[in-house]
């Protein structure tokens, strides 16, 4: 058997390697707006060569290269120079043109500016369990065990461990956990600290003054026929009428089986559309909203240092590298504004049905049409849709939206899925609640509008919809 040893060897080989700028392109194009905000913020940070145009949008203009160049090669320098000299006009003549062909008023941006001055942090659960708890007049030791009570509370406010798994692991008396966790079951929302949603619905009608209502029987002995809207099984086997049990339904139906998520400490998120639609003389105009975006130039401070002969090689060295870093910035910039209102551009010349009458009129739509159109390659659309949103006369929507596959159609023409899930959710809105529609219901009214789908594929466009099944649509 020979032997195993280890040892270093050189091999050569071909790959594909993304340069550092390449990346950095990239993740501009992805990135959405108040994201690129921040990087370009950073990058001015740390680069000193690049500066913020006024926010008062006074124009500096930026000097062509030096006329006496210290040597060769700052000549071929001063000829980068100028190409980015005219990049640099170029840009800024990109963000005046935008500026002056926005249509905000002054009180819209009061309302833009009073929404951002009132977001706050919003209570979470814990903390306002905690608050109660601070104020139920407890000993210390009791305090103790409502703070473990309240820590193994989950966001929807049910108990995750329970009163003898708590008991178990900390060595406390049983008898003692649980008479916490029952005052913990008092505060507020009604409902919180509960093992399930038994008990869950079981507090809150104790807190109705129901405990010994029909509701409550139902809840503790059928909860799960209850679900399942089987309310001649439940009337049966409680001996009492149909209507009843319907009545006691309607009440159970008005509780809260997530009452912690009054509480959820997760942040709404707020998106910012990149693109706005206008009608104008009959026309769509593609409109790009920069207003989070910094104009950023060259220093004309730093380029003066190279042509100024007291200044030692080292620091030219220097500031060159930073300008070159600080150019790449104002291209990368450049381009994904261009390639993005490019593609939105190519998007709304398809979708012009859609917003003139709406989701019904959807047209079906890949990226890699809208790729070919542009001429990019298909990722680069992804990246550049890639959390975008656009702003139209019928609202705002993801770029993603209006990317759909298509269903043939009786005449052959093709329609988006999301087209087919709007007329679904129409058929549904309208049918009889008495009798709903079943899937298969569903799916012959569609055939006699010329679409045809099995009816698998409408169950899942039902579940996406977070429409219930016919016999849980059932009226009372």
């Amino acid at each position: 058997m020979p032997s195993q040893t280890l040892s270093l060897a050189q091999t050569q080989r071909l790959q594909m390697v993304l340069a550092p700028q390449l990346r950095q392109s990239l993740e501009m194009l992805q990135v959405p707006m108040l994201e690129l905000r921040t990087m370009i913020q950073k990058e001015l940070e740390q680069n000193p060569t690049i500066e913020e145009l006024p926010q008062d949008g006074e124009r500096v203009e930026i000097e062509p290269g030096s006329d006496s160049p210290e040597d060769n090669s700052e000549l071929n320098f001063d000829e980068e120079f100028e190409a980015l000299a005219k990049l640099d006009d170029e840009w800024r003549d990109y963000y005046f043109q935008n500026l002056q062909t926005r249509s905000y008023s002054d009180d819209e941006e009061d309302k833009r500016q009073f929404m951002l001055e009132s977001l706050q942090q919003s209570e979470s659960l814990q903390e306002h369990l905690i608050n109660q708890l601070n104020l139920a007049g407890l000993s210390e030791g009791e305090r103790q065990i409502g703070e473990m009570v309240i820590g193994s509370i989950d966001d929807d406010g049910y108990l995750t461990v329970l009163p003898e798994a708590l008991s178990e692991s900390t060595g406390l008396d049983l008898g003692q956990v649980e008479d916490v966790l029952h005052i913990v079951q008092e505060f507020h929302p009604t409902g919180i600290g509960a093992r399930d949603l038994r008990e869950c619905l079981l507090i809150q009608l104790e807190r109705l003054d129901k405990a010994d209502s029909l509701a409550a029987r139902i809840v503790d002995r059928h909860l799960d026929r209850l679900g399942r809207k089987r309310f001649q099984d439940v009337a049966k086997s409680l001996k009492v009428g149909l209507d009843e049990v319907k009545e006691a339904a309607q009440v159970i139906g008005s509780l809260d089986p997530k009452p912690g998520r009054v509480y959820t400490d997760e942040v709404a998120t707020y998106v910012f559309p990149e693109i706005v639609v206008q009608k104008v003389d009959g026309e769509y105009v593609i409109i790009m909203n920069d207003d989070q975006l910094p104009h950023v130039r060259i220093s004309r401070h730093y380029r003066n240092l190279l042509s100024d002969k007291s200044v030692k090689p080292e620091v030219k060295t220097y500031v060159r590298e930073r300008i070159r870093s600080g150019a790449f910035l104002i291209k990368s910039i450049h381009q994904r504004q261009k390639t993005i209102r490019r593609i939105a551009t190519e998007i709304v010349e398809r979708q012009v049905a859609f917003l003139d009458n709406g989701v019904s009129h959807l047209k079906p739509l890949t990226m890699a049409q809208i790729a070919a159109a542009v001429g990019v390659h298909e990722t680069t659309v992804s990246r550049a849709v890639n959390g975008k949103y656009m702003r139209t006369p019928i609202g705002v929507f993801e770029l993603k939206y209006f990317f759909t596959p298509g269903i043939a159609t009786a005449d052959g023409a093709q329609v988006s899925n999301k087209t087919v899930k709007d007329m679904i959710a129409s058929l549904v809105s309208a049918e009889d609640s008495s009798s709903p529609l079943s899937d298969q219901e569903i799916m012959s009214k569609l055939k006699e509008r010329g679409i045809n789908i099995a009816r698998r594929t409408i169950s899942k466009y039902r579940l996406v919809l977070k429409i219930p099944p016919s016999h849980l649509r059932k009226s009372l």
